[in-house]
């Protein structure tokens, strides 16, 4: 799982718990409604969908100012 998830045994709640933070990670602009309703259809409820979305989204920002600042680097 640590080099890449979808090779992983994951239940389909997590692998679509997953696909929701790695495109939020990656191209967070093709994120749409049925992204959401995906979630939603694995049993997730709108609070686990919040908290999905605000964990994902610190660790891209608290990743970023780590990266320009250098941190981590020689």
């Amino acid at each position: 799982m640590k080099t890449d998830y979808r090779t992983a045994q994951l239940s389909s709640a997590d692998r679509a718990m997953l696909d929701y933070a790695y495109t939020l990670t990656v191209e967070p602009a093709s994120l749409a409604r049925a992204d959401v309703e995906k979630l939603r259809a694995q049993g997730y409820n709108d609070t686990a969908i919040l908290q999905i979305n605000l964990i994902a989204s610190w660790f891209n920002y608290i990743n970023r100012v780590a990266d320009g600042l250098g941190v981590g680097r020689p």
